[in-house]
């Protein structure tokens, strides 16, 4: 069992590094693309709550907004809330037929069935990830 982390962790790598092969053409990075993809589906996000979600200094996020901005990508940030703009919209899609390139390419040969089995293990382990940093910082007060 304490392999299985150890191959999440160089799968997500895996998939990682195969999207930035497939989307190099598209003139975004890696931090980027993931910056758009949260706002996509959550927008109107605070850059403190993206920064906590991506895992990233609240610097860095900031450095990489600036730069979506300035491409006119995301929208004024002086209301403090984050949204892709209109002219971000025909990149996301590309974005997102690299990704379901990938996908389709990445479970190949998969059982449809092992996949949707897959996704549940790793929705509950994210989700009991998730209660046990708050169970042990309540311990340790």
């Amino acid at each position: 069992m304490e392999t299985l982390p150890f191959e999440i962790g160089e799968t997500a790598h895996a998939l990682r590094k195969a999207f930035d092969r497939l989307a190099v053409g598209l003139g975004v990075t890696r931090a980027q693309w993931k910056v758009l993809f949260k706002l996509t589906r959550r927008p109107g996000l605070r850059q403190v709550e993206l920064a906590d979600m991506l895992d990233l200094e609240p610097i860095t996020l900031c450095r990489i907004v600036d730069r979506l901005e300035e491409a006119g990508l995301v929208d004024d940030r002086r209301a403090w809330r984050l949204h892709v703009t209109t002219k971000a919209q025909p990149l996301i899609e590309k974005l997102q037929g690299v990704g379901a390139e990938l996908v389709g390419e990445a479970f190949a040969g998969i059982d449809p069935k092992d996949i949707e089995i897959t996704t549940k293990v790793l929705a509950q382990a994210r989700e009991n990830a998730a209660r046990c940093g708050v169970i042990n910082r309540a311990s340790n007060q």
